[in-house]
């Protein structure tokens, strides 16, 4: 019992040493962690700052991307758009070319048949004196010309005998081809008339009234294909101070143009 009592006090002691021992371990321990759970704070806030930052770069880098996107698709609409003016430029000028290619042939045609009647009213009236009456295919068209002499008295708007011969073979080519229009222009010399007409208006328009007449009533001249017309002596062909100026310029025209209907749908004017 005594020994017991001895070692006692012995046993407490060495208890509390090692509690001792344990408890600064464990503070240790404790201080450590606290350590390593800052540091890991720390880290983690650092983390953090470089995940906002990324996350900052991403972003504008996809401001980027779009903004890039949206420049692209502007310049492919652009794109788009120049090539849609390119290729309607390019079909406007095929049809451009389509019409001039159209409206050549018809000019040549044309020409061809002013042709055909020209050298029909040259077989038709080659009876008449040249000094009365001439045949010339100019600007698309065939102007047949007949003096005075060969149709009037002077001063006069009756048709005599040979003007009515030379009027009948001219209809007869006309009853031939019902597409040539017929323009009938009187003039006159600049003397001024007396008598029954008012002036070299009046005469002129007078000529060319009696023959539009004869065409239409003696030899069945379409009327809708004929038009009469008057131009006194304001369209002379020589000069009115000479005898023979004047004789040159006492006329009447007729002038034939084959129609132009085509032509003139192709041009948009009918």
């Amino acid at each position: 019992m005594k020994k017991f009592l001895v070692f006692l006090p012995l046993i407490f002691l060495f208890a509390s040493c090692v509690s001792k021992k344990l408890l600064t371990q464990s503070q240790l321990e404790t201080a450590n962690l606290r350590q390593d759970s800052s540091r890991m704070a720390g880290e983690m806030t650092s983390l953090q700052g470089n995940i906002a930052t990324l996350q900052g770069n991403v972003k504008d880098l996809n401001e980027k991307i779009a903004s890039l996107s949206s420049q692209n698709s502007q310049l492919g609409q652009q794109t788009a758009s120049q090539q849609s003016q390119l290729t309607k430029s390019q079909q406007d000028l095929k049809t451009q070319q389509q019409r001039l290619e159209q409206l050549q042939a018809l000019l040549s045609q044309q020409q061809n048949q002013s042709e055909q009647l020209k050298n029909k009213m040259l077989e038709a009236l080659k009876g008449f004196s040249t000094k009365d009456l001439s045949v010339v295919q100019k600007n698309g068209k065939v102007y047949v010309s007949l003096s005075e002499n060969l149709l009037f008295p002077s001063g006069s708007a009756e048709v005599n005998p040979k003007g009515v011969d030379a009027l009948s073979k001219l209809a007869a080519v006309l009853n031939l081809d019902s597409n040539v229009a017929v323009n009938i222009e009187g003039h006159t010399d600049s003397i001024p008339i007396r008598g029954r007409y008012k002036d070299n208006w009046d005469l002129s328009t007078a000529r060319s009234n009696a023959i539009v007449r004869i065409l239409v009533n003696n030899y069945k001249v379409d009327p809708l294909r004929v038009i009469a017309s008057g131009h006194s002596f304001y369209d002379p062909l020589d000069s009115n101070a000479t005898p023979e100026g004047r004789s040159r310029n006492r006329r009447t025209e007729i002038i034939l143009s084959p129609k132009l209907d085509e032509m003139y749908k192709l041009l948009g004017l009918q």
